[in-house]
């Protein structure tokens, strides 16, 4: 297990990766900066990977914000454009 994780942290660090809709609309809902999310990837800690999922294979990464405050990163290898997919955000302790 690893691998996927591996492959989109170094899309995003090339700054291969698109934000969705979805995911855009919840940074903004929740008060969390895209750079947050880009920045906490780095020592995220891998939570899932879910090479079966459809349309495209995702992670789970626990990241920490600035004032630690821990979130969820839903990220997707869009394999056929060769770019990461940042899907959705959430914190863990609020609904």
């Amino acid at each position: 297990m690893g691998l996927l994780f591996d492959t989109i942290r170094q899309l995003v660090f090339d700054e291969k990766y698109v934000v969705g809709q979805h995911a855009s609309e919840r940074l903004e809902e929740r008060g969390i900066m895209e750079w947050q999310v880009i920045a906490g990837l780095e020592d995220g800690d891998l939570i899932v990977e879910r090479l079966d999922a459809t349309p495209n294979p995702t992670i789970e990464v626990r990241e920490s914000l600035p004032d630690g405050t821990e979130f969820k990163a839903v990220w997707s290898h869009l394999r056929h454009s060769g770019v990461a997919k940042l899907v959705t955000v959430h914190f863990f302790d609020r609904g």
